[in-house]
């Protein structure tokens, strides 16, 4: 009975056709993104690039750092009215946060190219990349809510003094009963940061860069990030610090600090990913102005 099986089989192998060489698949269609070799003064290059477009076009940068600061007065005045709705709003500046930093993105990419960034084109070059940035808005949103979830959870669990009320909540929240609860929600929150930036800290840039779709921008975001984790953590710390800087007093300093880092953030993207447009020339994103 087997071998009749095996008799069978091997009948039918070989009436299959038969290839002479074997299979290569093509090479892929497009341009690659492949990542550049960072050190620890990079960021500070790409601090000091951004410094010069918002000194080349401040009335630009005059626009969008007072939309952040209008964004920041109104997390500021519902956190301190009507606390409940904090998340939410947040979750809407999350909504409008990337489309103002891609008009910062045009300005830098325009100057990086010779030409006059214009307030028109970078308050609407996002509308050919509205799929894109539609998709890359709603994982951020769906992260953002999850944060919130899980924040609540913490308050829940661990912490033993009662939920504060807007005027005691520091007091509260570093009452040394609350010592356990601080260093959970820092760990928690610390988690979901570093996934949301992990996820965001070159995808937006290229998108409007390159016209690619999100999915392909995130997983080329998170290369950056595993490439060189050292220098990128020095990156994140240096937004984050500037960015707690800008918010005091009343959040005053957010409206030279908010148009800088944006395009800052332009020249990181350029200084970390380069593109092979073809195998016998490969083409760097590092602007060298």
């Amino acid at each position: 009975m087997n071998a009749d099986a095996k008799a069978l089989e091997a009948a039918q192998d070989s009436d299959l056709p038969t290839m002479a060489t074997p299979y290569v698949p093509p090479p892929p269609v497009g341009p690659r993104a492949h990542m550049r070799a960072l050190g620890f003064a990079d960021p500070f290059r790409w601090l000091a690039r951004g410094l010069k477009d918002l000194h080349h076009h401040p009335g630009i940068a005059l626009f969008y750092g007072l939309c952040f600061w209008g964004m920041a007065q109104v997390l500021a005045m519902v956190f301190k009215h009507k606390p409940e709705y904090t998340l939410s709003l947040v979750s809407g500046c999350l909504l409008v946060g990337p489309f103002l930093a891609m008009g910062l993105y045009e300005v830098s990419r325009k100057r990086e190219r010779g030409e006059q960034p214009e307030m028109s084109t970078s308050l609407m070059c996002w509308d050919q990349h509205i799929r894109s940035m539609a998709m890359l808005v709603l994982v951020l949103m769906v992260l953002e809510l999850l944060w919130g979830r899980a924040s609540l959870v913490v308050f829940a669990v661990f912490f033993n003094t009662g939920m504060p009320s807007t005027t005691g909540v520091i007091e509260a929240v570093f009452n040394p009963q609350n010592v356990e609860f601080l260093m959970v929600y820092l760990a928690v929150g610390g988690v979901f940061a570093g996934l949301v930036y992990g996820l965001s800290v070159v995808s937006i840039p290229m998108i409007l860069d390159r016209d690619t779709d999100a999915i392909s921008a995130v997983i080329t975001s998170m290369r950056v990030v595993f490439s060189h984790p050292g220098v990128m953590l020095l990156w994140g710390l240096l937004l984050s610090v500037l960015v707690l800087a800008a918010l005091w007093p009343w959040a005053l300093g957010i409206v030279v600090v908010g148009p800088w880092l944006g395009h800052a953030s332009w020249h990181a993207y350029r200084g970390c990913v380069e593109w092979e447009e073809n195998p016998e020339e490969a083409v760097t994103l590092g602007s060298s102005n």
